[in-house]
């Protein structure tokens, strides 16, 4: 059996360190160019600081109690009522403020659940190979046959609607996507030089996917979560819509544009919260994109070209 040397090892255990520890470099040793903070990704940065801000200080910062009647029905945008009233009275900026209350907490919730389950099965599945690997990957496969949207419509319509049962569905048809993309990136790593030589050290399993696995396949799942906290807003609010997501009378986004469709000419009832998902969606996108080109510069240059 060959004996690896002590500069062997340290040289394998300092490129994996160099890949996420400092400064990142290019293949010939040199710097890699380019500030993480450009100003798409520090507008985006603003938009999500500014909705969490919001959303943490709700009770300080609605003028008004989101379920309370406090002027005319339908009333529009005015000095009193800045995005009007929906159909009951209720100030429609209370009801944005505190919708966000809602949708962001449970938009992590969702992206968490998803992670750590899918990065379970993708981390077994990527790094155990053969039996394990097909019986995850097929039936990852088979949640990914129908679209998102529709299985977790039946989910949610099987348990019946309500916060959890909307956040359950979301979790069973967003998993897979976290499991595809961390067993890809298990059976790169599982590969490298610093991992084998670990084993060949004597590093147990589990040793050896903690400290050398998940720290370096972790780059594609952050960029992931990043993106997909931006479509679990979406999802959510699609759930609402359809009358399977929080029950009224909650704030929530999704069912609020579900009532201004139901009054087409009182365009401030589905225009704002429209507004609120369509800031924080791009906002999260575009900081999944910056989180991206930082952790990998080829894509950026890919897309410069």
């Amino acid at each position: 059996m060959t004996i690896l040397s002590s500069d062997r090892v340290a040289v394998t255990r300092g490129a994996r360190l160099g890949r996420f520890g400092g400064r990142r470099v290019r293949r010939d040793g040199s710097p890699a160019t380019g500030s993480f903070w450009r100003p798409l990704t520090i507008v985006s940065v603003a938009v999500i600081a500014v909705w969490c801000i919001l959303a943490a200080f709700a009770p300080w910062i609605a003028p008004y109690d989101p379920l309370k009647t406090v002027g005319d029905n339908l009333e529009a945008p005015s000095a009193a009522h800045w995005m009007g009233t929906d159909d009951l009275g209720r100030d429609m900026l209370s009801r944005l403020i505190w919708g966000s209350r809602l949708s962001l907490p449970l938009a992590v919730a969702i992206v968490a659940c998803s992670l750590v389950v899918g990065g379970i099965v993708g981390l077994a599945a990527g790094y155990f190979g053969k039996a394990v690997d097909n019986v995850a990957m097929r039936l990852a496969d088979l949640v990914l046959a129908f679209p998102q949207i529709i299985l977790a419509m039946a989910v949610a319509a099987a348990f019946g609607p309500s916060v959890g049962n909307a956040v359950l569905a979301l979790v069973i048809v967003s998993w897979p996507l976290y499991a595809r993309i961390i067993r890809s990136s298990v059976l790169s790593v599982r590969e490298q030089e610093y991992v084998v030589s670990g084993r060949l050290l004597g590093s147990r399993t589990l040793r050896s996917i903690v400290k050398d696995v998940i720290p370096n396949s972790a780059g594609p799942a952050l960029v992931m979560s990043t993106i997909e906290l931006g479509n679990a807003i979406l999802m959510l609010a699609a759930l609402s819509f359809l009358g399977l997501g929080p029950r009224p009378p909650a704030a929530e986004w999704g069912a609020m544009i579900a009532l201004g469709s139901q009054n087409l000419g009182n365009w401030w009832v589905s225009l704002f919260p429209g507004l609120a998902i369509l800031t924080i969606v791009m906002a999260f996108n575009l900081l999944g994109d910056a989180v991206q080109d930082h952790l990998d510069p080829r894509s950026r240059r890919g897309r410069s070209r």
